[in-house]
């Protein structure tokens, strides 16, 4: 009886210990595959855990252990992935230039010294009106051409000052003199007069630079006494609320294929197409976007000569998992990746391909399964953390 009693005691004590052990081979299954941690073809990203976790720190197998309270104090937020469309897009190298319509450059038509305008010599950044006189290019001749000009100018002023003699004696014997003489000497008088100031104002001459177009002063390259050549720029004047983007591609049927464009980093621009080219310009075809703000009276962020990055929209449409462009980040070796939340503490990176949409979206078309839970935010964080 004994016996029997205790074989029928022992069952229940084996089922039970059985039973734990089944319970906590289960909750290291769930924390080891927790949802979201599988790839594009439903394999498991993750290995279990080495090491000590119970701390902010990165795992020997490359997933990083994070603590609930850091989690919290990074702002770190997931989110499940969804396969959609979107349009495709290209990247196009490009940058800032002006536009010829609302900017202009300042040059000196002839050579001279650099003289302050009534205002004085504008720097970079101020405010000016069209037909505001910047600066003034004093013309210096040479010696032998400056004493050509003034004995030129004696000689002048010695004949102008007999010619208004002979008109004098030639008015008080009105009467007995022909009148065409006296009209005949009072023409020469003028003659000799114009020449004379001509002459007298080429001597001192000087070139007002006056502001093409009503905007701020982009470029400065003039100081008082500067000695410059014709042609020489030394100012330009650009409206900051109008310039244009110019990209290059070396497709020349792509214009015909583009949609929306914005630039890559930037928010709050929007650009237009406004044409593209029809000859090559060393080897590429250029395109040319106006940039305009998204909140009128608002500045753009741009500078004349500033190298953009224009993301374009195709029209046609591709297939993969929107995301925020933050969420992608680049791992040791370079490689862009984005980290899965595999478990209450643990994240997993996962290398990727993606293309961007906009300036803050991007679509990630290989590397990425549904329902992955993706670090949106925060992930740049959590690639720092060795």
């Amino acid at each position: 009886m004994s016996r029997q009693f205790l074989t029928n005691f022992r069952k229940p004590i084996v089922s039970f210990r059985t039973l734990v052990l089944a319970t906590g081979v289960l909750a290291a299954a769930a924390t080891w595959a927790a949802p979201g941690a599988h790839g594009p073809n439903g394999d498991h990203l993750n290995a279990p855990a080495t090491g000590n976790t119970s701390g902010l720190a990165r795992l020997a197998d490359g997933s990083v252990n994070v603590p609930m309270l850091a989690q919290r104090r990074m702002g770190i937020r997931t989110q499940l992935t969804v396969e959609s469309s979107a349009a495709a897009t290209m990247e196009l190298s490009g940058k800032v230039v002006m536009d010829p319509n609302a900017g202009g450059r300042v040059q000196a038509v002839h050579g001279g010294s650099v003289q302050a305008g009534p205002r004085g010599l504008p720097v970079a950044g101020q405010a000016v009106r069209q037909g505001e006189v910047l600066a003034y290019v004093q013309h210096h001749a040479e010696p032998y051409a400056l004493a050509n000009q003034q004995a030129l100018r004696a000689e002048l002023r010695s004949n102008r000052d007999l010619a208004a003699q002979r008109v004098q004696r030639l008015q008080s014997l009105e009467g007995t003199v022909p009148r065409k003489d006296i009209e005949a000497a009072q023409a020469e008088l003028q003659s000799l007069t114009a020449r004379e100031k001509s002459i007298s104002a080429s001597l001192g001459a000087r070139e007002a630079l006056v502001a093409p177009v009503s905007g701020v002063i982009a470029r400065a390259d003039a100081v008082l006494g500067q000695v410059v050549e014709a042609r020489d720029v030394l100012f330009e004047v650009i409206d900051p609320a109008r310039v244009l983007v110019e990209a290059t591609t070396a497709d020349p049927a792509l214009p015909a294929r583009l949609g929306d464009a914005s630039l890559q980093g930037l928010t709050g621009v929007k650009l237009q197409l406004l044409g593209a080219g029809r000859s090559l310009r060393d080897g590429v075809l250029p395109l040319t976007f106006r940039a305009a703000a998204d909140k009128a009276g608002t500045t753009l962020p741009l500078a004349v000569g500033q190298p953009v990055t224009v993301v374009a929209s195709l029209k046609e449409q591709i297939k993969g998992f929107v995301l925020p462009a933050q969420a992608v980040v680049r791992n040791s070796t370079n490689e862009p990746v984005v980290w899965i939340k595999s478990g209450a503490e643990r994240y997993i990176p996962q290398p990727v391909q993606y293309r961007a949409l906009d300036a803050t979206t991007v679509i990630v078309t290989q590397g990425l399964g549904a329902d992955n839970r993706v670090v949106v935010q925060g992930a740049p964080l959590i690639a720092q953390i060795r």
